[in-house]
């Protein structure tokens, strides 16, 4: 059997024919497709409601902390999806695909529909979030498993020269399932009012998970295992150290090195920035209300979704690196001003208020905390500095910092100056006092500079905005499209599900997955709205430059 890195530019005309697909096989991928839609949408329906999320599980610390506290949960289903790939990696490879898809989807929707049931941080205290939490990792854990797998299997069943287009069908899941989330939620939230929705009815799309899974079971168990692997067991080759062949060996796990830093992390940050980070951004930074937000997202996965599809079909044509890596720099390149459009289009009172009168924190650098309290105990409301810029974070409101060594805090709203008090001496009721004082005056003056307290649903330019974010979310089929024939194609079939599985889910689960909760983090620290894209923007630009640089072309390869 030839090595990974032995087959690189071998002519298509060269290759041994492959199988070519049958009716019954393309059923088979429709299926495998369709379950794994059914995964995305458990995993996902938490990030779209993470804003009630806060409000029913992380009430007991401010609103800032709650949020990110929200978004650290989120994540935390990411950062188990590498070791959920080394687990059902191991077991893929060595017992088959077929099996390993019915156990990731058993915890994946047990564990959705146990989001559904569970009380709030009023009923039990601490003990709701953890439990959250504790759902969120087995979800990840799953989740870890489930993608190596459904990619492999579909690709082991594509003809040569079709790779990119078959396995394009799984890229789209992940977006269909957000999208069927999208729907489910915008469905409910009008069906029972918004106000219910936050109180109760943001259970029923984690609870109807029960009937999706249900069904999705029985899909799954109509599947037959893939002619690759079938034929593999057959000969006797199944791996039976699949984790010592991937990662102990060097040429493998360079392979597994490469695959990570130059295509999968930039293919994570898009994806997520894309997604997920620009819906965070127009509800907690613009303002623009939940379903508004929800229904405008909707519409712009489902004018962009088809392209998964065309980068897929291209690859087969012209490879997948350079559909990839023309993905990461138009976002490293295009975030800061798109998302600047995304401001002056979703909020545009808000966004000519920052403009004509912007807001400046003047302070003592030396005096100010970060405004982000990860165990909640912080009050913020002994330093003026932090007093100032509480506020401010609670309010939404961007703002510029100012440095004056010794100086007690100060904010500036356009040319209204009102000073912070100084608390630190005062009686507890005196210092709660004091800081109402500050905030009602700071309220009214902006208030007077046209600062709004939501976005104005008839102000919002939704042809413009759509746009916006159908350019995202495109950035995101040009990366994501193509990416899982590339993995398939770089590894050999007795170690492809683990291999292929521990990078993707790295890139995904760690780069991706934390970067709402690390960009939101970025913001509160700086007050400037737009800090947290440096994130996605540094590491996009260095998968280009390490892809363009180390990756190998793979859509020539076969892969039996």
């Amino acid at each position: 059997m030839r090595g990974t890195a032995d087959i690189i530019s071998d002519d298509a005309a060269g290759l041994p024919k492959h199988h070519k697909a049958t009716a019954n096989e393309k059923l088979v991928i429709l299926g495998s497709s369709l379950g794994t839609v059914f995964e995305w949408y458990d995993f996902y329906l938490y990030g779209l409601l993470a804003t009630i999320i806060t409000a029913q599980f992380f009430s007991g610390v401010n609103e800032t902390t709650g949020f990110i506290f929200a978004l650290a949960a989120f994540a935390a289903g990411f950062a188990v999806r590498p070791f959920g790939a080394l687990v059902f990696g191991r077991i893929g490879d060595m017992v088959g695909r077929k099996n390993t898809f019915l156990v990731t989807m058993g915890i994946m929707g047990l564990s959705t529909f146990l989001v559904g049931l569970l009380p709030s941080y009023a009923s039990i205290g601490v003990s709701a979030p953890l439990m959250l939490v504790a759902l969120r990792l087995l979800q990840g854990l799953a989740l870890g498993g489930e993608y190596g797998g459904a990619a492999t299997y579909v690709a082991e069943h594509a003809p040569d020269g079709k790779r990119g287009f078959y396995t394009s069908f799984i890229q789209t899941t992940a977006t269909l399932g957000l999208f069927a989330a999208l729907l489910v939620v915008i469905g409910v939230r009008y069906a029972v009012g918004e106000e219910a929705f936050r109180d109760w009815g943001w259970r029923i799309p984690f609870l109807v998970s029960a009937l999706l899974l249900g069904v999705s079971l029985w899909i799954r168990m109509q599947l037959e295992e893939s002619p690759a692997f079938t034929k593999m067991k057959a000969e006797g080759r199944v791996s039976k150290a699949p984790l010592t062949e991937a990662f102990a060996r060097w040429g493998n796990l360079r392979i597994v090195l490469i695959a990570l830093v130059g295509a999968v992390m930039g293919q994570a940050v898009v994806w997520y920035t894309g997604q997920f980070y620009a819906l965070f951004f127009l509800e907690k930074m613009l303002k623009v209300d939940g379903a508004t937000t929800n229904v405008l997202i909707a519409i712009a996965l489902l004018l962009a979704t088809p392209a998964f599809v065309f980068w897929g079909w291209l690859s087969d044509r012209v490879g997948r690196k350079p559909i990839i890596m023309a993905g990461c720099l138009l976002a490293a390149i295009t975030y800061f001003p798109l998302f600047d459009a995304l401001s002056r289009y979703a909020n545009p009172a808000l966004y000519a208020a920052a403009q004509t009168s912007p807001v400046v924190v003047t302070a003592d650098d030396a005096r100010c905390s970060v405004q982000f309290d990860p165990i909640g105990a912080n009050k913020f409301d002994l330093k003026t500095c932090d007093i100032a810029k509480s506020f401010l974070a609670k309010a939404g409101v961007a703002y510029a910092n100012t440095a004056t060594p010794g100086a007690e805090a100060s904010v500036r709203i356009g040319a209204t100056v009102i000073p912070v008090p100084v608390t630190a001496s005062l009686a507890p009721d005196a210092r709660r006092a004091a800081i109402a004082g500050f905030q009602a005056e700071a309220k009214a003056a902006l208030a007077a500079a046209g600062y709004p307290e939501a976005a104005d649903p008839a102000a919002i330019n939704k042809p413009v905005v759509i746009g916006i974010l159908f350019i995202l979310v495109l950035y995101v089929t040009m990366v994501y499209g193509p990416i899982a024939a590339l993995l398939v194609e770089l590894f050999p079939t007795n170690i492809r599900y683990t291999s292929m599985s521990l990078p993707y889910h790295i890139g995904n689960g760690w780069f991706g997955g934390f970067l709402p909760t690390v960009a939101f983090a970025m913001v509160a620290a700086t007050g400037d709205i737009y800090y947290g894209l440096w994130y996605p923007v540094v590491v996009a630009a260095i998968c280009f430059v390490a892809g363009m640089v180390l990756l190998p072309e793979t859509f020539r390869r076969s892969i039996d």
